[in-house]
């Protein structure tokens, strides 16, 4: 009696950060001389500014987060999570959640971060509130915001509260509604007979070009939208006060600052509310065009259009609620 094999479902083909970096240089040999014959104007020049200045301040924390990563992966052992974190995931969120405040890092290096936690067990919610904490509540964003908002130490206190909040509530609802299906495992090499050290090694580069193309790809979104996106009408927005909470949480999303250097930024638009500059605080850490494209490469494209939404409403949320209480 012949058994017949049952027939191959189609594999589905994923296009991955090296990919996306090739087809990028390629497109930069293939069209320098077109490119050189407009560089001189001022749009391509703000734009090229733009995304130099999202990628080079960004690098050095992806490469952190990929050094802790790794660090993760090689040798911190998968009990050591378990016996640290609760075992249920809505008592794990805000312990993770608060965890954040010990990471000195921007949102690219948060990302990796949680790749590696996921991979070692952690509750998927727990290690998302870990990943919206991490950039917006550690040291040197609230130094950076109270240097920013020099006599303003309640500014200071709304983003913390806001923005940990936010975290812990995000991971709440994930953990109710979260579905497995919807978050892609972060694929990690096999490290299978290696030292500490070569696991470590692999894991890092491993995470390092997963990450490295999609942070490109934001740095082009951003800088883009950086150019087209109208400055002026921010002056008309500021008057009416819902719309410029909108409009700067909005803003956030598309400027893709990191999380050390926007409350410079916020600090500079002083013809709006403190509120709505606080829900511009909390939202670009947490939901950002390059954060979105990071995200997509290391969970999924289906994780990021849930995710991104999710976490941008309750991000508003908690910044206004946070910023009528205490601002």
């Amino acid at each position: 009696m012949t058994v017949t094999a049952p027939p191959r479902s189609p594999s589905r083909t994923r296009v991955g950060s090296t990919a996306v970096l090739t087809v990028l240089l390629v497109v930069v040999l293939v069209g320098q001389r077109f490119i050189a014959d407009r560089f001189q104007s001022a749009a391509v020049q703000t734009w090229a500014t733009v995304f130099v200045a999202v990628c080079v301040q960004a690098l050095p924390f992806l490469v952190l987060g990929v050094l802790i990563s790794g660090a993760i992966a090689a040798f911190v052992p998968p009990a050591f999570f378990a016996r640290v974190l609760p075992r249920n995931p809505f008592a794990a969120v805000p312990v993770a959640g608060a965890a954040g405040a010990l990471l000195p890092g921007c949102e690219c290096a948060s990302v990796p971060v949680a790749g590696g936690l996921i991979a070692r067990g952690v509750a998927p919610a727990a290690a998302l509130a870990f990943l919206l904490s991490s950039p917006a509540i550690n040291p040197v964003v609230l130094v950076a915001t109270a240097v920013a908002f020099p006599g303003r130490p309640e500014m200071v206190a709304a983003r913390f509260v806001a923005s940990l909040g936010a975290a812990v509530v995000v991971g709440w609802i994930w953990a109710r509604v979260g579905q497995a299906g919807w978050l892609r495992a972060p694929r990690r090499p096999d490290t299978t007979g290696l030292n500490r050290a070569e696991a470590f090694r692999a894991t890092a580069a491993h995470d390092f070009l997963q990450a490295g193309g999609f942070l490109v790809v934001g740095g082009l979104t951003a800088a883009t939208l950086n150019v087209f996106v109208p400055k002026g009408i921010l002056n008309v927005v500021a008057q009416h006060q819902w719309l410029a909470v909108g409009a700067l949480a909005l803003l956030a999303v598309l400027l893709a600052i990191c999380s050390e250097a926007d409350a410079f930024v916020a600090a500079s638009l002083s013809q709006f509310s403190l509120t709505a500059r606080l829900a511009f605080l909390v939202v670009g850490p947490m939901v950002d065009v390059k954060l979105i494209s990071l995200q997509a490469g290391t969970f999924g494209r289906g994780f990021a259009l849930r995710f991104a939404p999710l976490t941008f409403v309750v991000a508003v949320a908690c910044a206004v609620v946070v910023g009528w209480w205490l601002l």
